[in-house]
């Protein structure tokens, strides 16, 4: 991120969205399932890939 703003690469038009894992509680499980729940899983990321370029995704991974 420091290297995109340095060179004034967020100056034009590029699109960032910094994917955390949300300040909340998520009950221990395995680690993909808690991904999930937090969608930071691969659905996860390619939903918010989609709505960062302001379109609709593949209907197969469309978040329920």
């Amino acid at each position: 991120m420091q290297t995109l703003l340095v060179n004034n690469a967020l100056d034009h038009g590029l699109k960032v969205r910094v994917m955390t894992l949300p300040d909340a509680f998520i009950d221990q499980d395995k680690p993909e399932r808690a991904y999930a729940k937090a969608g930071r899983d691969a659905a996860g990321i390619v939903a918010a890939a989609f709505e960062a370029l302001n379109k609709r995704g593949p209907a197969r991974l469309a978040r329920r």
